[in-house]
């Protein structure tokens, strides 16, 4: 289906396009990455007034919802900026009954939702909790932790899980940052030692299985940022790249490539708008929407970065040329929260049930 955007959700689509325009061209994005700064770009981006969009005006937001937040997603994806906003995008609903902290952690004070990178947030095993509320255990590779103020974690007592609330500075938690190929974002090891903790008044379970969902599309439409980035620099570089005195741009192989990125990426943009208007309206099959969008989108997100490379060739391989940027982002984006088997899984599993 064509999806259709909202003469508010175009505004600030086109708005959001010309700020990372002129704040986050391919130069300052080298810039920050080869700096490993990220602070500078996310400070900007609360500053300029948008980091509260999607999320309600009492959490300390600007109001909209996730299609909004697809939408940011995607340009993210487009142009690589380095920055935690996924991370706390996912934790801030979490945070509903504490909007103090709902409205920092989006006015840059980091949050993230404890769980392992490569799992969808509702597939993490729980942490140990005792009698006193202090948090035990370990989790590994969990996004943008090396940055968070604020830990979100599921941990059982006696057989009940909850939602538990760390502050990274306690006693009892330490964090180990790791790199990834993708510089744009960061993952770490996170340890906790009877670190002191608060409940957090949100139903564990309901919360991580919408968090699933939420990453699902976001990282979706990631990829499909990255890959409409990939598929511009492609036809742009098979313009000016010539071979036997004309442009390979016509050559029937590259057209033909050309037109099935196009073809993913038009693609991919129905499935990403369509899955997220259905988890924000919470339909009956929101689940297996956000599941679809994330094994297609993020799979040919891939695919778009290989036949890329391909129209590219050599060149597309150094360090000089931005193709990498997004190739790399394009390649994470395939496995964070999930890999497209995992989620066909959850696909057909949902399917079975019908």
């Amino acid at each position: 289906m064509l999806w259709k955007l909202t003469e508010e959700q175009e505004a600030y689509q086109d708005a959001l396009r010309s700020w990372l325009g002129s704040v986050a061209d391919p130069g300052q994005v080298r810039n920050w990455l080869d700096k490993g700064d990220r602070a500078t770009f996310e400070a900007r981006f609360v500053s300029d007034g948008l980091a509260g969009v999607g999320f309600a005006e009492e959490l300390g937001g600007q109001g909209g919802g996730m299609v909004e937040l697809a939408l940011t997603a995607e340009l993210f994806g487009r142009s690589a900026a380095p920055s935690s906003w996924l991370a706390t995008v996912l934790a801030v609903p979490a945070l509903a009954s504490r909007p103090d902290l709902a409205a920092a952690a989006l006015a840059g004070a980091t949050a993230t939702v404890v769980v392992p990178a490569e799992l969808p947030p509702d597939a993490s095993p729980a942490l140990e909790l005792d009698a006193g509320g202090r948090v035990s255990g370990s989790v590994g590779r969990v996004l943008a932790a090396d940055r968070a103020t604020q830990l979100i974690v599921c941990a059982e007592l006696e057989g009940r899980r909850e939602l538990r609330l760390v502050d990274a500075t306690v006693d009892g938690v330490s964090v180990t940052e790791h790199g990834l190929l993708d510089r744009s974002r960061t993952v770490a090891d996170v340890q906790f030692r009877q670190a002191a903790s608060e409940p957090l008044d949100v139903d564990a379970d309901a919360f991580l299985s919408e968090a699933a969902a939420r990453a699902a599309v976001l990282v979706a439409a990631d990829s499909l940022g990255a890959a409409h980035r990939m598929l511009d620099l492609a036809v742009e570089y098979s313009l000016q790249r010539k071979q036997f005195g004309v442009p390979i741009g016509s050559f029937q192989a590259v057209k033909h490539a050309a037109a099935t990125m196009l073809v993913a990426v038009e693609a991919a943009r129905s499935v990403v708008y369509y899955a997220a208007a259905s988890v924000e309206a919470g339909a009956e099959d929101h689940l297996l929407h956000a599941a679809a969008a994330k094994a297609q989108v993020t799979e040919e997100g891939v695919r778009v970065a290989d036949s890329a490379l391909t129209v590219h060739g050599a060149i597309g391989y150094t360090w000089e040329h931005d193709l990498h940027l997004y190739y790399k982002r394009a390649k994470l984006d395939e496995q964070l929260f999930g890999s497209p088997g995992l989620w066909n899984d959850r696909i057909a599993d949902g399917l079975a049930l019908l």
